[in-house]
Order: C-alpha cells, then sequence, then structure tokens
C-alpha cells in the first residue's frame, strides 16, 4: 500500500499536536472523521506510526543534565548484545547504531552530575564490549521536531 496527501496531511497535524481528536482533523482536511480512523489504522498497519508519544520537559521534573555518549565497542559483533543491556538501564532515552567514529550514539537524561558520574560508572562502562566511551553535556537543546513531510519533500 502506498501513502498519499491525505495519509500525509493526517500525519502532519498529527505530528504538531497527537492530541488532535480525529474528528478536527477531518475538518481541517474536508474528509469524514471515519476515513481519517480508516487511514490511521492503514499507516499504524504499514508501521508508519509506530505509536504515540509524550514530549515531557525532563527538568521541571528534576533532570537537569542531558548528555550524548559515543561508545566505542571491543567489536562491531557485540553491538546486538551491548544494545540489549543499554536497555536496561532507564537513564538511556535513546541510542543509534552509527558510522564514524562511535558504534553507538546514546542520548541520557539524568538529574544532576554526579547522578551522570555514577550511570557512566556504575552501569555503562561496566557492560562487557564496551571498550570506552566519550561523552558530551548539552548546554541547550534548541531544536526538537519531527520532521515536516509536507515541506522536506523535493
Amino acid at each position: 500500500m502506498e501513502i498519499d496527501e491525505i495519509d500525509k496531511q493526517i500525519l502532519s497535524i498529527l505530528m504538531e499536536n497527537a492530541k488532535t481528536p480525529f474528528t478536527s482533523i477531518a475538518e481541517k482536511i474536508h474528509v469524514s472523521g471515519g476515513t481519517v480512523h480508516v487511514r490511521m489504522k492503514k499507516l499504524e498497519d504499514l508501521g508508519i506510526v509506530k505509536g504515540y508519544n509524550l514530549t515531557i520537559d525532563y527538568k521541571r521534573l528534576g533532570y537537569d543534565v542531558s548528555a550524548f555518549l559515543g561508545i566505542y565497542l571491543e567489536k562491531s559483533s557485540l553491538y546486538e548484545d551491548v544494545t540489549r543491556q543499554l536497555k536496561e538501564i532507564p537513564e538511556i532515552t535513546g541510542a543509534h547504531y552509527t558510522t564514524g567514529n562511535y558504534s553507538i550514539f546514546a542520548k541520557i537524561v539524568c538529574k544532576d552530575t554526579d547522578h551522570l558520574r555514577m550511570v557512566l560508572h556504575d552501569k555503562i562502562q561496566r557492560i562487557n564490549g564496551i571498550q570506552r566511551t566519550e561523552t558530551f553535556i548539552s548546554l541547550e537543546e534548541s531544536i526538537n521536531r519531527p520532521v515536516d513531510i509536507k515541506k522536506s519533500e523535493v
């Protein structure tokens, strides 16, 4: 199945605000609410829509430090095992298998630098297969948004 302009319009509206009711979307793009519902089910079945997330302001919850971690593996064949262990660390909010200097690039959210040090020392650096890490503390997040699929097309 392919996606069309209506699907893209639905996605664009929901990426702006995932709480937008299907009836409101239907009114904006001039289709029925049932059409939006059926289209969303199709997008889920295709794996385009994987789930629905909340965007949290971690600082307001007391997590003042965001950091990025470049992880060097002893061997690339250890990727799956290391990733499985990284998933068990709740402070890791994202991880990517990458090209370049690092095998894995991860995002970590912590309460403060002591908490970050503990996560690095007591959790991450104890994982077998990790050769070493390099940490980058974020001073400010200036952009955090989904891709605007309507504007990014060529």
